[in-house]
């Protein structure tokens, strides 16, 4: 995730047992290293299904689901606070714009490889879009004090509750996060919720990192104990967006090499459907029983001998009317609870 600068309040503080030379609190360094790591245990489930190992849907449902977005409120929140640490007691144009740029550019990057590799889900505006533009809208916050930051997150977790509308379905404002329908890509963090866990982190740092600074100031004795298992995860935190860089093309790279010498099973089509069917339902959040829908438009699709067809990419999805008629009758169905 980006190298966000993870500073203390004081520009230039002295050396402390839990901060290095350069004014880094190695806490919130190894914090941030920490969610690396669950960031690449999730990635590394996510190449598994997109090369077979393990069933379609799995890395999107479920379990897995929560534990990605819990990653990501996790950078967000880090993203915030650091925010308050790096322009406190004043803002700092340049590195700020500094620190902009790197992550602006490197999520044009991730747009951009993603567009070739996956053009039907490429990432539009995923983890580093959200937290590059969260950066900019926290400006505002930095002044204000920190119940209001609290109240502001809360707002923009609340919003895609009831603010949702088809104003917002067209391509250029996906990244506000208000369409009715939800996108397709392969990591999309729209600014609405996502905007909550950063201005919670910032919000977090002006009520309570002067206390915890001086606590980590004054601590002794046990810092060279700490190291031992910190030093490792401050060291990745500190150099977080080449990590995320770097990390999945390497992992992708080593599955596939994998699957060249051992070929994972052949799916079975009927139960790849169903998982990608519920997926993309859940992702949709349309308030249906998403097992209900997807068991009853995988049976019409194979009474109307439409499923082989289907899989062999032989119908539009968005433009047969057979598939749409399908969809509604299932839609039906699902809310009635038959």
């Amino acid at each position: 995730m980006p190298d966000t600068p993870a500073t203390t309040i004081d520009e230039a503080p002295a050396p402390q047992p839990s901060m290095t030379r350069s004014g880094r609190i190695d806490l919130l360094d190894a914090l941030r290293g920490l969610a690396l790591v669950a960031m690449a245990i999730y990635h590394f489930t996510w190449d598994l299904e997109f090369f077979g190992y393990v069933a379609a849907g799995t890395a999107g449902t479920g379990g897995w689901r929560l534990f990605a977005r819990l990653i990501a409120s996790s950078f967000l929140f880090l993203a915030g606070y650091s925010l308050v640490l790096g322009h406190s007691p004043k803002f700092r144009a340049r590195p700020f714009l500094w620190r902009f740029a790197k992550i602006a550019g490197a999520a044009a990057l991730i747009s951009i490889g993603t567009w070739f590799a996956f053009p039907e889900s490429f990432i539009f505006f995923g983890i580093l879009h959200a937290i590059a533009a969260a950066s900019l809208v926290g400006l505002l916050f930095l002044l204000l004090p920190a119940p209001v930051s609290f109240l502001a997150a809360a707002a923009a977790f609340a919003a895609p509750l009831y603010l949702r509308s088809a104003v917002f379905d067209t391509p250029a404002l996906w990244w506000v996060g208000l369409s009715e329908t939800i996108p397709r890509s392969n990591d999309y963090v729209p600014l609405l919720p996502w905007l909550a866990p950063f201005l919670l982190g910032l919000g977090t740092a002006k009520l309570l990192h002067p206390m915890l600074s001086a606590r980590w100031r004054s601590a002794q004795g046990d810092a060279g104990h700490r190291k031992l298992w910190i030093k490792p995860l401050a060291f990745g935190g500190r150099h977080s967006l080449a990590i995320y860089l770097i990390h999945q093309p390497l992992l992708i790279g080593l599955v596939y090499a994998f699957s060249l010498v051992v070929p994972a099973p052949v799916p079975d089509p009927a139960q790849t459907y169903r998982l990608s069917c519920e997926q993309a339902c859940n992702r949709n959040e349309s308030g249906i029983s998403c097992a209900a829908f997807c068991g009853c438009t995988l049976d019409q699709l194979k009474e109307q001998n439409l499923f082989e067809d289907l899989n062999q990419w032989k119908i539009d999805l968005r433009t047969d009317e057979r598939i749409a008629r399908i969809a509604t009758q299932c839609t039906i169905e699902a809310q009635s609870g038959d």
